[in-house]
């Protein structure tokens, strides 16, 4: 229970309660920049284990929690587990990236595809939260979270990742019915497994639309964002008395901020092509925003980096509302001291903005 929480800051935020400072977390806070990870990666052989290993995943899960006062934990996982368990054979490929063996693109194959029990075919995930809810003992709220239906299906259509996204979107448009239906399926799946998640014990729920940015306005809100409102409509926002805050975070889609904060969710991912303070006085005071510094403001000096976590906090303004993060996810290239110094200005600096 929320109530129970030693610092609910990142929960509150959300909500647009009052709290003492603007909360933080980085996209990736767990992953190859620490050298904890890299170990514990080197013990499980490979990502794919690391993410199928409760303990494992747990145990990176808090990593950068012994390390720094961030405000969340985020579940160690992967967008992909989903069309993993549909089994369309999930290779991560070094240097490639991920590629599926199966990949799907008639309307038979889409018809064919299983619909994952997140208990049975993605328990590991479930075995996972449950056990960081444990570990973490109501320190800080835990963060679950699933690619958007849109951002799934670029996966499942190209194989893998892909520049042009040429063979999902010649599906769009030359037989869009057909990809609608896999849209809906994955979509049911995803509203599956987050329920799933929140009932394992995930304290807020992110969805992941990573490629929403690559479609056109029209086709943004007929393939992307009507899927991620289907979800969102299907999940339970309140969890034995708490309430779960959604965040969708779509990349490169400021141009339809509106239509994302009319579809009801609690908060907004802003990436770093947007000023936070035109997106809050666009969207008032009925969404909490989460954001959005660029995560190449790391590679720089201590000084540049407290700098430009100023020039953000000051954006964004007084208030609450406001979810310091990176505009995407932090790169396996930067000095874990830089995050430090990053979370520490978030948390010095943003003292003023909350005098109540």
């Amino acid at each position: 229970m929320s109530n129970q929480l030693k610092n609910d800051r990142f929960l509150r935020a959300l909500l647009r309660q009052p709290v003492d400072m603007t909360p933080v977390w980085m996209m990736r806070q767990a992953g190859r920049y620490l050298p904890e990870y890299r170990a514990t990666r080197e013990k499980a052989g490979d990502f794919i284990t690391l993410c199928q290993t409760p303990e494992l995943a747990c145990e990176v899960t808090l990593q950068p929690l012994a390390r720094y006062p961030l405000d969340a934990a985020i579940l160690f996982s992967d967008i992909l587990t989903i069309p993993d368990a549909m089994g369309l054979g999930l290779e991560l490929i070094e240097s490639v990236g991920p590629r599926f063996k199966k990949p799907v693109g008639s309307k038979a194959e889409i018809e064919n595809l299983p619909m994952p029990d997140p208990e049975d075919d993605l328990g590991y995930v479930m075995d996972a939260v449950r056990l960081i809810r444990k570990e973490l003992d109501n320190s800080v709220p835990l963060i679950g979270f699933a690619g958007s239906p849109w951002t799934l299906a670029t996966y499942m259509i190209e194989g893998g990742s892909s520049r042009d996204f040429s063979k999902i979107k010649t599906l769009l448009y030359s037989e869009p019915e057909t990809l609608h239906l896999l849209l809906g399926h994955v979509a049911t799946a995803v509203a599956n497994y987050l329920n799933g998640q929140i009932h394992a014990g995930a304290q807020a729920i992110m969805i992941f639309d990573t490629w929403g940015g690559a479609l056109s306005g029209p086709a943004y809100r007929e393939f992307s964002l009507a899927y991620m409102q289907q979800i969102q409509d299907k999940l339970d926002r309140e969890y034995e008395g708490d309430r779960i805050p959604i965040i969708l975070f779509s990349k490169g889609a400021g141009l339809w901020i509106e239509d994302i904060a009319a579809t009801g969710c609690d908060a907004m991912g802003i990436d770093w092509s947007q000023d936070l303070g035109e997106v809050r006085a666009k969207v008032g005071a009925n969404v909490a925003l989460q954001g959005n510094m660029d995560p190449a403001v790391l590679r720089a000096s201590k000084a540049a980096i407290r700098s430009e976590v100023g020039r953000i906090l000051a954006s964004y303004g007084e208030g609450s509302g406001h979810v310091f993060n990176l505009g995407h996810g932090i790169t396996p290239d930067i000095d874990p001291k830089h995050a430090g110094v990053f979370i520490d200005s978030v948390h010095e600096l943003s003292k003023p903005y909350h005098t109540h």
